[in-house]
């Protein structure tokens, strides 16, 4: 599985859209610095995508993802790929017996499916909104992060880099 975490907030990001010819669609934009941030993990191989909505990232908040995850998965051995942010490497990280933590070589977010999901969410369920409060934004992301988790198919497409799925999968 591949692991990222993504901030969303209240402040948009107004995107290109369709308007008939001659028509200047408008988009409103707000600036409130206000965020959630989600977890996520994805395995490119079958499209199975995992996600946790949380306050804040930190050594904390990735141990309880690393631990919804391991217990989401409790027969597998789950190898977690991930980029190096501090959380990731911090001391009082808890890793569940059940997994095992191998990091991307640094500045390379390419490389990692996860971005892929983000720009899905963002392009298909956040273009041109403002949100009236926090809750909004978490409400709006749970509909995406629960229509993905239930398309495996979708999801293995977004995330099924080709480098990726050629390395066969072996059964425990």
């Amino acid at each position: 599985m591949f692991q990222d975490e993504a901030r969303f907030g209240r402040i948009n990001d107004p995107r290109r859209c369709w308007a008939p010819r001659g028509v200047r669609p408008q988009v409103c934009a707000r600036i409130v610095r206000e965020y959630t941030y989600v977890f996520a993990a994805v395995s490119p191989h079958d499209g199975t995508l995992d996600t946790l909505v949380l306050p804040e990232v930190n050594a904390l908040t990735m141990s309880l993802f690393l631990a919804e995850v391991a217990r989401r998965h409790p027969q597998e051995l789950i190898l977690m790929v991930l980029d190096g942010a501090g959380w990731h490497r911090a001391k009082d990280l808890q890793i569940p017996e059940n997994m095992r933590l191998l990091p991307l070589p640094p500045y390379s977010p390419q490389l990692n499916p996860v971005e892929h999901v983000w720009e899905d969410i963002r392009e298909k369920w956040f273009p041109n909104l403002v949100f009236d409060s926090l809750r909004a934004v978490e409400d709006r992301l749970v509909e995406a992060l629960t229509t993905l988790e239930d398309d495996a198919q979708r999801v293995a497409q977004v995330a099924g880099f080709d480098w990726i799925i050629s390395i066969p999968m072996k059964a425990n």
